[in-house]
């Protein structure tokens, strides 16, 4: 800490330099230099007695103190647009598992770090990602109906809420929304904060759902997101055809011939004969089994048309073209994972297939902010106090990769997406 110090101390002052009082920028100082310490737990007690101070100080910095996180992101984001200069913008959630009922948003889901259903809360985040690294830039904590007393009918149930509400002293304006949207409304307010627009990546939780996808299209972000292979679509080439009808009456509207067909149909069909073998890492550890040290498998891409109501169709009830990547591995008796791609036809494989890889480094930055720095480890009961906890902990995941990269961020040596 006191070689990385002057680092840590300029980093500080760059994010917490819009907090109006001395001592709040302080004690942020601190709250980030408690993160970033060895130590197995990252909750308040144990921070400050590494640090060897009053936990006082740190819990009123980050329960009571007037300072808006949303204004700490919003630097953290314009450092991210220059130093990661992400090529895609990852929409994640995680699970927190919690013992008691007393967190807020906390209610029995399924959880991710449990591998089951259990107790826990679910915050939902979207991350700057390349492919050397990533930054965690927003965050909202996902409040389950059993949290919003505008969505409950029984009278004991929308008592309950309401305590529960009143105790975590959520504001009158969170209340219960599906994670996508959540997703949506932060990625709003990305662009708010000047990030540009980036492909969106996300797992079939997200990509399944076609309301999101929808938001995506009607804000012009591109986006590439794994679906399920029981999701349907058309081909690229059926297009609605007249339907005859008896004269009198209005006529009906154009329809295709054959219904849509799931994605697994649609893949198998084109046979594994048409996939390519694209090689997405060529520096991979060598091994017995990988002695070239290349990471490839083959991918089969064509051109459809979703099937959904909730898709804006073109003109003449088609809808609009994307982008179907499915990859079938060597061996495999039928492809293994399936995505849904916006960006423009002309994109090159490689591109396409980069994207599907960019989720791995969420998922490698996920442990270190869990294990090395805390994510989970809040023990606040508070709505406010969890928000500003998650942005201390996304800045002091950006330390640690300013301080592994230095001043000049690499060359990226995977496939462009143009």
């Amino acid at each position: 800490m006191k070689r990385v110090g002057p680092v840590l101390e300029a980093f500080a002052e760059q994010m917490l330099g819009g907090l109006r009082r001395r001592d709040q920028r302080e004690k942020g100082e601190l709250y980030l230099r408690g993160l970033l310490l060895d130590g197995k737990r990252k909750s308040m007690r144990p921070m400050a007695d590494r640090l060897g101070i009053d936990h006082q100080r740190l819990q009123q910095f980050i329960t009571s103190s007037t300072w808006s996180h949303s204004e700490v992101r919003r630097r953290l984001t314009g450092w991210a647009v220059g130093f990661v200069d992400p090529v895609a913008l990852v929409v994640d959630d995680s699970s927190f598992p919690k013992d008691g009922p007393a967190s807020p948003g906390v209610a029995r889901m399924y959880s991710c770090a449990l591998g089951r259903v259990g107790n826990c809360q679910i915050g939902v985040s979207v991350h700057a990602a390349t492919d050397w690294a990533s930054a965690a830039l927003n965050w909202r904590l996902f409040l389950p109906a059993s949290w919003d007393d505008r969505a409950l009918d029984d009278p004991d149930q929308i008592a309950a809420a309401w305590a529960r509400r009143a105790r975590a002293a959520i504001p009158d304006d969170q209340r219960h929304h599906e994670k996508w949207r959540l997703a949506l409304d932060m990625l709003d307010e990305l662009h708010g904060w000047g990030m540009p627009v980036r492909p969106v990546v996300a797992d079939a939780s997200y990509g399944d759902v076609a309301a999101f996808r929808q938001g995506l299209t009607d804000r012009g972000v591109p986006y590439l997101l794994a679906v399920t292979s029981t999701a349907t679509a058309y081909p690229a080439d059926a297009v609605p055809v007249p339907v005859p009808y008896p004269a009198g009456g209005r006529p009906p509207l154009p329809a295709r011939p054959d219904p849509p067909r799931d994605l697994r149909a649609l893949v198998t069909t084109a046979g594994r004969s048409a996939g390519r073998y694209v090689t997405w890492r060529a520096d991979a550890p060598v091994a017995t089994a990988n002695p070239a040290g290349a990471m490839c498998s083959r991918f089969v891409v064509q051109r459809i048309r979703p099937a959904s109501r909730n898709t804006t169709y073109a003109p003449g009830r088609n809808p609009p073209e994307c982008w179907l990547l499915a990859e079938w591995a060597p061996g495999a008796a039928e492809p293994s994972d399936y995505w849904l791609s916006t960006l423009p036809a002309d994109v090159p494989l490689r591109g396409l297939v980069r994207l599907t890889r960019i989720r791995r480094q969420i998922e490698h930055d996920y442990r270190e902010l869990r294990d090395g720095l805390g994510l989970d480890h809040f023990e606040g009961r508070s709505w406010t106090g969890w928000h500003r906890h998650v942005t201390l902990v996304s800045i002091a995941q950006a330390v640690s990769t300013r301080l592994r990269r230095g001043p000049e961020a690499p060359v990226s040596a995977w496939p462009s997406l143009a």
